[in-house]
């Protein structure tokens, strides 16, 4: 099988290429987090938060507060655990993490923190227990206060995050982007909360709703899509297998060290003849998530430079790749000014000359995001090698 190939089974898998409804309705939108599995959460909001881009790169424009109600809202098949990294997940999902929440709380055994405020965690159930769902800044405590800078968590915040990650505390919504901590038994269904999930089986169902995500990748693309590690990804991966629910298949492109990686498809994985369309990928998009299969499958190297120094920056703070007929042929650095009403392309970047063909496209796609974020105009920054032909497609 061909690299080209290869790529456009991944991204049928992930939902590209596909007819577009006329309307996004919740329908849609259940479908397409079914189909990618989990939602990365994330707090910048330079442009837009992360957890919304994914869906507006597959379904094009939808109200965001239908998504709000799916995700943001107690009680409505959603829930936040550490999948990937912290993420929206239906809650169905939620006792396949049962293996990693005890492995946090035997690692609190001998956390120094933990073991000095045990009546600190104690106070904090009983304080929702009586209280019922809260926001940390809402539990009232000598201790809730900020330390360091303004990014500082206070013990308050810093235990219900222990009590977050162990299972015993999780999300009953959020305010404003804040979680509101709840007692798992006041949030989850008995059914959830009783689920008996074996470390092993929960891995083997992990990488099967990996593997059916992807299409197509090697056993590290695969675990890093729920980021699983260990003897459990070997065994579940041959148990996958040997059901015939994946197959090996040979992508002589796919290399390391000059030898081709061992490569699985999954079995129900559609092979379309052609990617059309054009997308914006979050940086905490599934398609870029493991950057050196992003490197591998589109010879495309990306990395995320929000936490690089300005000077030291070569593209820009939030750099979204562009995806075009299946493939990333530039990257934009993008700002919503909600105070202007202005969409500002801070950079624009062409991928070894495949994005000036596209300009046009790439234009109409960024009218289509500023109209999406309720902004009128678009304006280029006149930095990258895109920027030109880009500014001359906006006119």
């Amino acid at each position: 099988m061909g690299a080209p190939a290869a790529r456009r089974i991944a991204l049928a898998a992930q939902g590209f290429g596909r007819p577009r409804a006329t309307a996004v309705g919740t329908r849609q939108l259940n479908a397409a987090i079914d189909r990618l599995g989990i939602l990365q959460i994330d707090s910048v909001n330079v442009f837009e938060r992360s957890h919304y881009l994914p869906l507006f790169a597959r379904l094009g424009g939808y109200d965001r507060a239908l998504l709000d109600r799916l995700v943001l809202a107690p009680r409505t098949g959603y829930v936040e655990y550490w999948a990937h990294v912290a993420c929206f997940l239906p809650v169905e999902a939620w006792p396949l993490f049962r293996w990693r929440m005890d492995a946090y709380r035997q690692r609190a055994a001998t956390d120094p923190w933990a073991v000095a405020n045990t009546a600190m965690l104690d106070w904090l159930r009983a304080e929702l227990a009586a209280n019922g769902p809260m926001l940390a800044r809402e539990i009232e405590h000598d201790a809730n206060a900020r330390r360091g800078p303004w990014w500082g968590w206070s013990d308050v915040k810093e235990g219900l995050e222990y009590l977050f990650r162990w299972g015993e505390v999780t999300t009953a919504g959020r305010s404003r982007f804040e979680r509101r901590y709840a007692l798992a038994e006041q949030v989850l269904p008995r059914h959830v909360l009783d689920a008996d999930v074996s470390k092993a089986d929960a891995h083997r169902e992990l990488l099967r709703r990996a593997a059916a995500a992807h299409g197509i990748g090697t056993a590290k693309d695969f675990a890093d899509y729920y980021r699983l590690v260990g003897p459990e990804v070997r065994t579940a991966l041959a148990e996958l297998e040997d059901a015939g629910e994946l197959v090996r298949v040979r992508v002589p492109d796919w290399e390391r060290d000059g030898r081709a990686l061992p490569v699985w498809r999954h079995r129900d994985a559609r092979a379309p003849r052609r990617i059309e369309g054009a997308a914006l990928l979050s940086p905490f998009d599934p398609v870029v998530w493991e950057r050196r299969r992003t490197d591998r499958m589109f010879g495309f190297t990306y990395r995320i430079e929000i936490y690089t120094p300005a000077p030291r920056r070569v593209y820009g703070y939030y750099v979204l790749p562009v995806l075009v007929d299946g493939e990333l042929v530039g990257r934009v650095d993008l700002k919503s000014d909600r105070q202007a009403g202005v969409l500002r392309v801070q950079a624009a970047w062409s991928e070894n000359g495949r994005a000036e063909p596209h300009a046009e496209r790439m234009a109409a796609l960024l009218r289509d995001v500023a109209a999406w974020q309720g902004l009128g105009d678009v304006d280029v920054v006149a930095r990258g090698t895109l920027a030109p032909e880009l500014a001359r497609a906006l006119v």
